[in-house]
């Protein structure tokens, strides 16, 4: 090929676009200070207070980009939207997130950042016979849409409109089992106690622990990645929880939030 040719305008055009862009990339690398954070309205681990998302939860993610010198750009959506944007959207984190044979290959887990416990809850001093999930299939469930606790009811033959009545919002399962439009409430422990008393209520007195579900909670919420975020972004976040776990800053949240 002659020299000349190389030089050419349009060719001279196509090696510098190249190298801007090439130039734009390695830029943005050396720039990487903001991830986006994705959560939902989930108290006391994640929720919004006067305009900014605070709770357990967040504030061990906090901790977890401060250890890496990033930026986390916040955001609370409803849970399925959430759930799918994380999970098919590279280098977007989710939190608090539960951990279940069905979601473990759809998600790079990067560890635990918070305790749990699930039951199905119910009204005090009514008589219900739950000795089994099995047997729970007679009662109308309030459940949130594609939430841990559903996910976990559906794939054990739960269905949706029959014994499982889907909300947006976990305040308003809280409601409808306390004005009877349901019979029971699978949640957390620590988010139904949090919740009953946001309402003014005594959680002792408007709710009851009717079935304990072991299968559900285990180690705990998790931070995660989809899967098409690359390898070393999450190692480096396990790296820094584990960092924030040794330095006994985990440790303090998970006390200060109890």
């Amino acid at each position: 090929m002659p020299l000349a040719s190389l030089f050419s305008p349009v060719r001279s055009r196509g090696w510098a676009c190249v190298a801007a862009l090439a130039l734009c990339s390695a830029s943005a690398a050396a720039g990487e200070g903001t991830v986006r954070v994705l959560t939902e309205e989930y108290p006391p681990y994640n929720y919004t207070e006067n305009g900014k998302i605070t709770g357990l939860s967040t504030e061990v993610v906090e901790a977890v980009l401060k250890e890496l010198h990033l930026q986390g750009e916040f955001q609370s959506l409803p849970w399925a939207r959430a759930y799918e944007t994380a999970r098919t959207t590279p280098g977007v984190l989710i939190y608090s997130i539960g951990r279940t044979p069905e979601r473990d290959k759809l998600f790079q887990w990067v560890g635990v950042i918070a305790t749990t416990q699930y039951y199905l809850f119910g009204q005090p001093g009514r008589n219900y016979q739950v000795d089994s999930l099995e047997a729970a299939k007679k009662y109308r469930i309030a459940t949130v849409n594609e939430d841990l606790g559903e996910q976990f009811l559906v794939a054990r033959g739960f269905v949706k409109g029959k014994n499982l009545q889907p909300s947006v919002k976990y305040e308003l399962n809280y409601e409808k089992l306390k004005l009877g439009r349901v019979d029971l409430w699978i949640m957390n422990e620590l988010t139904a106690s949090h919740l009953a008393r946001q309402a003014g209520d005594d959680p002792d007195r408007t709710l009851a622990r009717v079935y304990r579900i072991p299968e559900l909670g285990g180690e705990g919420y998790y931070m995660a990645f989809g899967k098409q975020t690359p390898d070393a972004t999450v190692e480096r976040f396990r790296q820094a929880l584990a960092r924030v776990q040794k330095s006994g800053r985990y440790e303090q949240l998970q006390r200060k939030w109890q």
